[in-house]
């Protein structure tokens, strides 16, 4: 009987066999040993929002790498493996879906069915990863597998924070948060989307109260947000001026000194424009700075006012 030896290494015909190997040989167990050195990595668990992506892979090849080199220099060395909820964020995703899919909102579902669709989505997902992390290799006691939102993860959670809170470690407090106009929810940074948009210079004038001669009239303010506007207080005017254009001068030419061919002519040109603005801004800044210090008023403008705004592109 003759075998003939592949011209190839195929590697959807001898990974899964061998991995199969080392899981029934119990190869990624970490049980207790006093004879042996603890060593453990708690995987960062991914969300159960989508697929992993390369970076999960090269995050988890390194981790693969140092939990299995511990393993033979006679290390007891736990891999744990888990899934994160996600929190909204899994919401958003699901919601979204429903939206395309199905032309329907959270509304429209209720509470329990959409809670419903959300379990669904996180068992669908969970098999997905854990099955990649398998196909990849990963050395995980798949026995310890853990779910961010499972009876024992949620109870830790909530005893740790009750002990914290009971020691005076952590409050509550009002914090900034990103805002979903559309889920009507806040959602973490990784859900906010960024989008440039071409934006106006909008400017208006604050007239100045009893101008004396030779002095402006009014001072122009420059703005992308003019709603703004009716919350103003004051106009700010740097105490020194001259002082200031002085060091941004200096710093120019620090790094006009130690820029590379390419990037000398920008730094020349961000010189050459401050040399300007020094002949066109800087006489009527200190002037500026005189009124203030000698207690000049503007006027605020008034909704009837709002005709001298103009935009600039």
């Amino acid at each position: 009987m003759t075998h003939e030896l592949p011209n190839r290494f195929d590697h959807t015909e001898a990974c899964q066999p061998i991995y199969d190997a080392w899981q029934q040989a119990g190869c990624f167990d970490a049980d207790p040993d006093p004879n042996k050195k603890p060593f453990a990595i708690v995987i960062p668990p991914p969300n159960v929002t989508g697929a992993l992506h390369l970076g999960h892979g090269l995050n988890n090849t390194l981790q693969d790498v140092l939990v299995r080199m511990r393993r033979m220099q006679g290390y007891a060395a736990l891999w744990m493996p888990g899934t994160d909820h996600a929190g909204i964020a899994t919401q958003a995703v699901v919601e979204r879906r429903l939206k395309e899919l199905e032309n329907k909102t959270r509304h429209d579902l209720g509470r329990d069915e959409l809670v419903a669709r959300i379990w669904k989505w996180k068992d669908q997902y969970e098999t997905r990863i854990l099955g990649q992390l398998k196909r990849m290799g990963c050395s995980c006691d798949w026995r310890r597998t853990r779910f961010t939102l499972d009876d024992t993860c949620a109870a830790a959670v909530r005893a740790t924070f009750f002990d914290l809170f009971g020691k005076q470690l952590i409050y509550r407090g009002k914090k900034l948060v990103n805002w979903d106009t559309f889920l009507q929810t806040a959602v973490s940074d990784d859900e906010v989307f960024h989008e440039t948009k071409q934006g106006h210079f909008w400017h208006y004038q604050y007239p100045v109260i009893d101008p004396q001669p030779g002095e402006p009239t009014s001072v122009t303010i420059a703005t992308t947000r003019p709603e703004t506007m009716l919350g103003d207080t004051a106009v700010a005017v740097h105490p020194d001026p001259a002082h200031q254009l002085d060091k941004i001068e200096a710093e120019l030419q620090e790094k006009l000194a130690a820029a590379s061919d390419k990037e000398r002519p920008d730094v020349e040109a961000q010189i050459k424009a401050l040399a300007e603005r020094r002949k066109t801004h800087l006489p009527l800044l200190i002037q500026l700075r005189d009124m203030a210090a000698a207690g000049k008023q503007v006027m605020r403008q008034t909704p009837a006012s709002f005709s001298r705004f103009r935009k600039e592109t």
